[in-house]
């Protein structure tokens, strides 16, 4: 099992401080603090550039859950930026991926909340430290679930919704047509 884990951690925390590390340095052809910002401004976080610094720290938080240190609350900000990552941009697509849907997304907060309710496993700085058995167990991974979603909600919940520009033109075409309307009644 400890060998399991530690294939899961490693690999799942590597691709999430990779991801990190295109929003915060560019890497990887990423798009660096500033791109970031502008993404997250259009889609309605407020402030850009903070929320695109915290969402990057979060996902470079994969380093120490791939380590194995501090395994919980590493697992805790991988999850909620998933959250936030679903409810911002992939739901609307649908589940699948291949739509830009939220299948990875979904993938990568079961395994953050499965570790923290399993622990980091024998292979982990959190074990070599006497942290695991403190820092494992159900009500931890029932603690990054909650709290993950409740967060992640309460992140989405603050932005500014902007609306598409189809959507914001619907209603003056509407009334545009009924005014129209109106003007050829009149004169007829």
């Amino acid at each position: 099992m400890s060998y399991g884990i530690l294939f899961l951690r490693a690999i799942v925390g590597a691709v999430l401080f990779a991801h990190g590390s295109q929003k915060l340095f560019g890497w990887w052809n990423g798009p660096g603090p500033r791109g970031t910002a502008g993404f997250f401004g259009s889609l309605g976080f407020r402030p850009p550039l903070a929320m695109a610094l915290l969402a990057g720290t979060s996902e470079l938080t994969g380093a120490l859950f791939a380590f194995g240190l501090l395994t919980p609350f590493a697992a805790l900000a991988m999850a909620a930026v998933m959250v936030v990552a679903v409810g911002s941009v992939h739901v609307k697509n649908g589940f699948f991926m291949t739509n830009g849907g939220y299948e990875f997304n979904l993938v990568l907060w079961a395994s953050a909340v499965a570790v923290a309710a399993t622990g980091p496993g024998r292979f982990s700085l959190d074990r070599v430290l006497g942290l695991d058995d403190n820092l494992s167990g159900v009500w931890w991974g029932v603690g990054v679930l909650s709290i993950s979603v409740l967060g992640g909600l309460l992140v989405l919940a603050t932005r500014e919704v902007v609306p598409e520009p189809e959507a914001a033109e619907a209603p003056m075409a509407r009334a545009q047509e009924t005014e129209r309307e109106r003007a050829e009644s009149v004169t007829s």
